[in-house]
């Protein structure tokens, strides 16, 4: 029996040997948590725990939703969450930079997995990009003394992710995120957080230490679309034009329009196309082009649309790999980032991709395919 894993991953970024559960213990949990109060204005929906300590004024949820976790009003669980992401922020204000970036504006910058140092302030105008470099259980992060800033449309982007990486923004004051930012990583600010209107934090929380969180209209803590899938049965075939993945069967989603998991014996089928094959072969791998095709697609089971729910492309190079085993087992990796658009009109960008192919032949092109016995689809959680 041939086995097809494929992951769609929305990983955050994380330093050496560290997950996020280990940075913020009990605090991990969280989308928002803050001291003195948390308000919000509009359809602000959040992905975990939504918390308070000392404070005791929580409003406007509802409207906000808290998807996936709890309300703690100045209980015991918000108090344990805020002396976490206090030694949360001890510990990352202790760690020595690899890089003082005083003075620099975040914005047009690419950084590596290590530590990063703001003696001040800190400016995000335009685009952020972190460079996982494919590795895993590393983390970026950003020790900012006094303000962080973003101006409207700036965005924190990742690109080869590897697993349970994330990104840290320790900042010495205040957090401000700009109109329509699409943030990503957990900010620990020792004062308060402020996301103004339609602001987005994915793969990441807000956490205030001395002050309030102020949201206008946000989504925090999402994690690419929500995306999760597993148990399906489909086909992979591969020419130079492309790889393509069809025929397969969907029994579980997760997170769609902000809702819990939906599981059934046959609720859809997901499919892709790569670009062409611009090196290599498909033999011994190679590099496919970005481009071609992302689609979902749900039959109208659990209360799902009947129709496609996301269509989208790959939006860079798509890798090819292979390992082969002592054995003769031929092992296949793809990895890519994709965009789309979700039926609901809600957009995601950079959407890590990963599928494995192991296989007693190896993978040639033309006419040859590899089918799953038991294809296995799993969304892995940011943190």
């Amino acid at each position: 029996m041939k086995l097809v894993r494929l992951a769609l991953l929305i990983l955050p970024f994380f330093a050496v040997n560290a997950h996020a559960a280990g940075v913020l213990g009990t605090a991990s949990t969280f989308a928002v948590l803050a001291a003195s109060t948390a308000t919000n204005t509009g359809a602000t929906v959040l992905y975990g725990d939504l918390g308070l300590y000392p404070g005791t004024s929580i409003t406007g949820f509802p409207p906000g939703i808290v998807n996936d976790g709890v309300i703690h009003t100045t209980d015991a669980v918000a108090l344990q969450a805020q002396a976490d992401a206090l030694t949360a922020y001890n510990y990352l204000a202790s760690l020595p930079p690899n890089q003082n970036l005083t003075g620099q504006d975040l914005g047009g910058l690419t950084l590596t997995p290590g530590v990063y140092k703001f003696d001040s302030s800190a400016q995000l105008t335009g685009t952020l990009t972190l460079d996982f470099q494919g590795l895993s259980n590393v983390m970026v992060v950003i020790q900012i003394g006094s303000t962080l800033t973003t101006a409207s449309a700036s965005s924190v982007v990742e690109i080869n992710p590897g697993q349970n990486d994330q990104v840290f923004f320790q900042v010495g004051s205040s957090a401000t995120l700009g109109t329509t930012t699409a943030f990503q990583g957990h900010i620990i600010a020792l004062a308060s957080i402020t996301l103004n209107n339609s602001a987005t934090i994915k793969c990441g929380s807000a956490l205030a230490l001395n002050g309030a969180v102020t949201m206008d209209t946000n989504v925090i803590n999402e994690f690419a679309g929500a995306v999760d899938f597993s148990n399906y049965h489909g086909t992979l075939t591969g020419t130079t034009a492309g790889l393509t993945l069809k025929g397969s069967t969907l029994f579980s989603v997760a997170g769609y329009a902000g809702g819990g998991a939906i599981i059934g014996a046959n609720l859809g089928s997901v499919a892709f196309t790569t670009g062409a094959l611009t090196s290599g072969s498909l033999a011994a791998g190679g590099t496919f082009a970005a481009g071609g095709s992302f689609t979902i697609v749900t039959n109208g089971t659990g209360g799902l649309p009947n129709g496609p729910i996301f269509t989208g492309s790959f939006d860079g190079p798509v890798t090819w790999t292979l390992l082969t085993l002592a054995d003769g087992t031929h092992i296949y990796t793809l990895s890519g980032t994709e965009s789309g658009t979700w039926v609901t009109g809600a957009t995601v960008t950079g959407v890590s991709v990963q599928l494995t192919v192991s296989t007693g032949k190896g993978f040639y092109k033309g006419s040859t395919r590899i089918s799953s016995g038991d294809t296995e689809i799993t969304g892995v959680p940011c943190n």
